[in-house]
């Protein structure tokens, strides 16, 4: 039977299973869900912990709020607490969760009750969800407690419903992460009869929560949101599971959300009300903020943007920030291009007569959304959404461009009343409308207003019969008039545009151009610590604050660079910057981590993880969102600085370690054969003589003994050439400077060379009148006889020519062997370790350090040593390889008999 169709696509979905792989090693989070204080969500956990106890679990209490009621307190005997901390908080002691105690703990699972609780000034969070997330980073099952209006999207709706403004909130991406959510539920009634029995508040507290917050409809209304908030966790745990074990049954629609932000007030309604809407819809959302390209930053207006934008993501949103010239068009792309069937954006409230003159926003997005869901999100005595104003924003302001305005006029006026006097003109108003333009351009659209109505007044003033008044006489003087000022409107209008569009271009090119340089910079760095000072110097420039870097060193982080250099980072400043590296996380100053200290630190990321910190000192003036992209980008250059010199680095030591294991094999390879076979060969000779010394005759004998002699010989060169390479990679050598006769030093290496090879003929001519030189003649004789050792095992038995002479400055002594000589392609390896040459037996003879050794001690005295093949011809014969020695003389050398 064939198989079904659609079988092959039973599969789990990766996602699903990558997201399950992501929770090993985490702990789990439990959350009791309570739609009012009082329903009993502390007394079901130690209910349930006192039987889990029982039962042998390792549970631990961290921290359990009774409120003074003695049947919950009750419950916590038999059950293991852990002590609180004490912390000062607003100059009193007081008592506050032990983070760091129930880390050293460890229990299998920790009671942390009010999840929404703010800690003392002096914890390591502010938060206490902060505090319960590093404990399930650290694998510690948590259980905690929470009430449905302590959630960030309900916030207002809260506020709406019982009149009264929740201070505590907590992220809804908080309960959205959690393992499990138990709904700890109590009808109302029975709740209220609780609060009036005295077992939810204190006596003298009842009268007032009944009043203000315990009331039917409230708690009808919070019981609602809670029931709401449990089912769609239950259908998100549902779906989890059915795509896990690949299930086919109903999935979630495919709804996706695309909202809206601005400066405006009520762009934090809209992402309130787009979370609700994406909760209930289990729907991803992206909350967007538009900027128009040709309009300068408002810092103001940006951060209330980013303030909204950070809500945004706290309730589990997307974000993204996108500069546009049409607003329209780009949101209507973005939601293409990310398949989003609805839009969110807020409709302030327009007189009817305005649409006649320009569309709001909301109506374009609604005519062009085709295919597209639109929700308006209205508001009542919310600032509308404006575009950035163009007047000067201050006294100082405005003063400097009426200023400007009233100059340009009353330039124009006189320049205009001169001209007249002289030539009477009909355009006279060109000259005003060069003042309005000149006024746009100097200050703005505020000076262009200005300046086009002075300018109609002083036209209309001294050029416009009847003249000194303002009066006009003429209907068509009146329609002149009219154009004048459109004109000069529009003309000013059109200035200023340019201007503002001049100085946003000068604004982003200045920020281009410093990444540019900063970029520049790093280029021409190699070290790290050269790239870490470059980039804190580009942070201090582009900032004006004090920033730092900080590295991993020895496994501690410790600062690497600081600009200023002098600064210095407190105890609050290192916890800050480890946590920061540890957990990838911002921390410190404006953050949800140790905000006590005054820098904010953020982690330097590659694909590897957290490569350093950096930090920048707050100062208590947050930075806005064009600053901080400029930030982030300039620290990401710096990421991948670090990571090219890094990689620079272990090219350098990887380099170095085959360098090195090449000339180990070497060694060893040299080694095993130069020692094996002299060896071998005094092994023989040595058992002949033993075993046939009386039977062989003196003849035989003394060749043995010969043999002895030699390959001890060749053993002890070996040695001696081992030692001597030694001291010249250890740079011990140490070359004496005496006076050497040149000719006696090469007397003495033939003698030694002919002891070695009897039947080699080396042919030796020294110039007359040799200057001595200066130099360690036990080094030279060592060089001439590695020559020369080298002649007789690469020339082919031919004689080996050795001259000495003075060319120039130079004292200059020559090798030369009759072989087949060296390919150009090895002329500059002869002096490297190791190096040899192969012979016809494949096998090349000695260890290849001679005539390294030689160049080493030929340096040692102050001369060059280089090869020549084929060595140049002399009397018609060919030369296989001339090696040349040059020892430059002194005046005092070349005058020496």
């Amino acid at each position: 039977m064939a198989p079904t169709a659609d079988r092959h696509d039973n599969r789990p979905d990766p996602d699903a299973l990558l997201a399950a792989a992501r929770q090993d090693g985490r702990g789990r989070l439990t959350i009791f869900l309570g739609a009012a204080p009082g329903v009993g969500k502390t007394y079901a956990m130690l209910t349930r912990a006192r039987k889990l106890k029982a039962d042998g679990i390792d549970i631990v209490v961290g921290l359990a709020e009774t409120h003074g009621r003695a049947e919950t307190a009750q419950l916590l005997d038999g059950l293991d607490v852990l002590p609180r901390v004490r912390l000062e908080h607003r100059g009193r002691m007081i008592e506050a969760f032990d983070l760091d105690g129930a880390l050293a703990r460890r229990p299998r699972l920790l009671i942390v009750d009010e999840l929404a609780s703010s800690n003392p000034e002096g914890a390591r969070h502010p938060k206490r969800y902060q505090d319960i997330e590093e404990l399930l980073e650290a694998g510690i099952d948590v259980w905690t407690a929470l009430n449905v209006q302590h959630l960030e999207s309900l916030s207002d709706v809260v506020a709406d419903i019982t009149g009264v403004k929740v201070r505590e909130r907590i992220p809804d991406t908080v309960l959205r992460k959690a393992d499990q959510v138990i709904l700890v539920d109590l009808p109302p009634a029975e709740l209220i009869e609780r609060l009036k029995d005295g077992r939810i508040y204190l006596a003298d507290t009842i009268q007032r929560a009944y009043e203000r917050y315990f009331r039917l409809g409230n708690l009808t209304a919070l019981r609602e949101l809670a029931l709401r908030r449990t089912a769609d966790r239950v259908d998100d745990d549902m779906v989890d599971y059915l795509k896990r074990h690949a299930i086919e049954g109903p999935w979630a629609t495919a709804e996706r959300l695309i909202v809206c932000v601005g400066p405006d007030a009520l762009s934090e309604k809209v992402v309130r009300t787009a979370s609700r809407l994406a909760s209930g819809l289990n729907a991803p959302w992206i909350v967007v903020s538009l900027e128009r390209a040709e309009r300068e930053v408002d810092d103001a207006a940006q951060a209330r943007v980013d303030s909204w934008l950070r809500l945004a993501e706290s309730l589990g949103a997307e974000t993204r920030r996108i500069i546009a010239s049409d607003f329209v068009t780009e949101l209507i792309r973005l939601a293409r291009r990310e398949h989003a069937t609805q839009i969110v954006l807020g409709a302030h409230s327009r007189p009817r007569w305005a649409s006649w003159f320009s569309a709001s926003l909301a109506d374009e997005v609604a005519a062009s959304a085709s295919g597209l869901g639109v929700h308006l999100v209205t508001g009542e005595g919310e600032e509308p959404l404006r575009r950035p104003r163009r007047f000067p924003v201050g006294f100082v302001g405005w003063l400097r461009s009426g200023a400007v305005a009233c100059v340009c006029v009353a330039a124009a006026t006189l320049i205009g009343i001169g001209i007249d006097r002289v030539i009477p003109v009909p355009n006279v108003s060109l000259l005003f409308l060069m003042a309005v333009v000149v006024a746009a351009i100097r200050a703005g659209y505020g000076a262009a207003l200005l300046a086009a109505l002075l300018s109609g007044l002083a036209y209309n003033f001294f050029f416009i019969g009847p003249l000194y008044t303002f009066t006009i006489a003429s209907p068509h003087e009146v329609f002149a008039f009219i154009v004048f000022l459109v004109a000069a409107l529009l003309a000013g209008g059109l200035a200023s545009r340019v201007r503002e569009q001049a100085q946003t271009a000068r604004a982003r090119a200045r920020a281009v151009q410093s990444l540019y340089d900063f970029a520049g910079k790093l280029s021409g760095t190699a070290k790290p610590e050269d790239v870490l000072w470059v980039a804190v110097a580009q942070l201090h420039t582009s900032f004006g604050r004090p920033a730092v870097v900080l590295t991993p060193r020895e496994g501690e982080l410790s600062l690497a660079a600081a600009w200023p250099p002098d600064a210095e980072l407190g105890v609050a400043d290192m916890t800050a910057a480890r946590w920061a590296f540890e957990h990838g996380e911002p921390a410190g100053q404006d953050t949800g981590t140790l905000p006590s200290s005054p820098y904010q630190f953020r982690p330097m990321m590659n694909p590897d993880g957290a490569v350093g910190v950096y930090g920048l000192r707050w100062g208590g003036e947050a930075i806005d969102g064009v600053s901080e992209r400029m930030m982030l980008a300039v620290m990401d250059q710096t990421a991948i600085a670090l990571d090219r010199a890094r990689l620079a680095e272990e090219a350098i030591a990887q380099g170095a370690r085959l360098q090195g294991e090449n000339l180990r094999a070497a060694l060893l390879s040299s080694i095993s054969h130069d020692l094996r076979t002299p060896l071998a060969t005094i092994t023989g000779a040595v058992t002949s003589l033993r075993q046939l010394g009386d039977r062989m005759s003196a003849a035989s004998r003394d060749d043995l003994l010969l043999t002895i002699e030699e390959e001890s010989a060749r053993l002890s060169r070996f040695v001696a050439n081992l030692l001597d390479m030694t001291r010249i990679e250890a740079g011990t050598l140490d070359a004496r400077s005496d006076w050497i006769d040149v000719g006696d030093a090469i007397r003495a290496a033939q003698e030694r060379c002919a002891r070695y090879f009897p039947k080699l003929g080396i042919v030796t001519r020294i110039d007359p009148g040799l200057p001595l030189l200066r130099g360690d003649g036990v080094l030279l004789g060592q060089v001439l006889f590695n020559l020369l050792d080298n002649a007789a095992k690469y020339g082919g038995g031919q004689p080996v020519e050795l001259y000495a002479r003075v060319e120039g400055r130079d004292l200059v002594i020559s090798v030369t062997d009759a072989g087949p000589g060296i390919p150009p392609e090895d002329l500059g390896a002869v002096f490297e370790k190791f190096f040899r040459r192969g012979n016809p037996d494949g096998r090349p003879p000695g260890t290849g350090l001679g005539l390294s050794i030689a160049k080493g001690f030929v340096e040692a005295m102050g001369g060059t040593i280089t090869a020549e093949s084929p060595a140049p011809q002399r009397q018609g014969r060919p030369r296989g390889t001339r090696m040349v020695l040059r020892f430059p003389l002194s005046e005092q050398e070349r005058v020496e008999p």
